[in-house]
């Protein structure tokens, strides 16, 4: 007699009910997995400091001819290089073909433009070359001041040689060094970022 009065019981549940029940647990469980989740994705975001130095603004009008000044900008080293006219004079006796990338990497122009000097100075200041100081290679920072075989940057980790305009001339580094988004006020105050 029980077994027939509970399989009566097991017949009088209510589909609609039972649908809900399921649908509020998988919403239950949406939202809990939800939860336990966000905090893993929300800490691979940039901290404040990264955010906060994510735009800055410099005064190179004082860098003297032939040397160079390192700022940091999103955790990252920029070289900024008042360069001497032989060092503008080499850089520009290369002919864009001979070279191993031969894309500007400069996003303040046109996509695909060429690696010409032209196209990695800053705008109307042909002596100053801003660039971001990590190897194309494997995110080494290369040394300044005319080290490697072509008067420019080298990175001695791997032995990737760069030119006096940043562009890879030798060693396993794919690309050129990189140059940032920036512009340039009349008193030479560049906004990076």
């Amino acid at each position: 007699m029980a077994e027939k009065r509970i399989m009566e019981i097991d017949r009088s549940v209510n589909p609609a009910r039972r649908d809900f029940l399921y649908y509020a647990t998988a919403g239950a469980g949406t939202v809990a997995v939800g939860a336990a989740v966000w905090p893993l994705v929300n800490q691979m975001n940039p901290s404040a400091d990264v955010l906060a130095l994510s735009s800055i603004r410099v005064d190179v009008s004082a860098v003297a001819p032939g040397t160079q000044l390192t700022i940091m900008l999103a955790g990252k080293p920029v070289f900024v290089r008042h360069r001497r006219e032989e060092e503008i004079a080499l850089a520009r006796s290369e002919a864009v073909t001979d070279l191993p990338d031969q894309d500007a990497r400069n996003p303040n122009l046109s996509d695909g433009d060429l690696a010409s000097d032209e196209n990695r100075v800053v705008p109307g200041h042909d002596a100053y070359l801003v660039m971001i100081g990590v190897c194309t290679h494997l995110g080494c920072v290369p040394l300044g001041d005319g080290a490697g075989d072509f008067g420019g940057w080298f990175c001695p980790c791997h032995g990737s040689h760069y030119d006096t305009s940043g562009r890879i001339r030798k060693g396993p580094a794919p690309e050129n060094l990189h140059i940032p988004k920036m512009t340039v006020s009349d008193g030479l105050v560049l906004t990076l970022g």
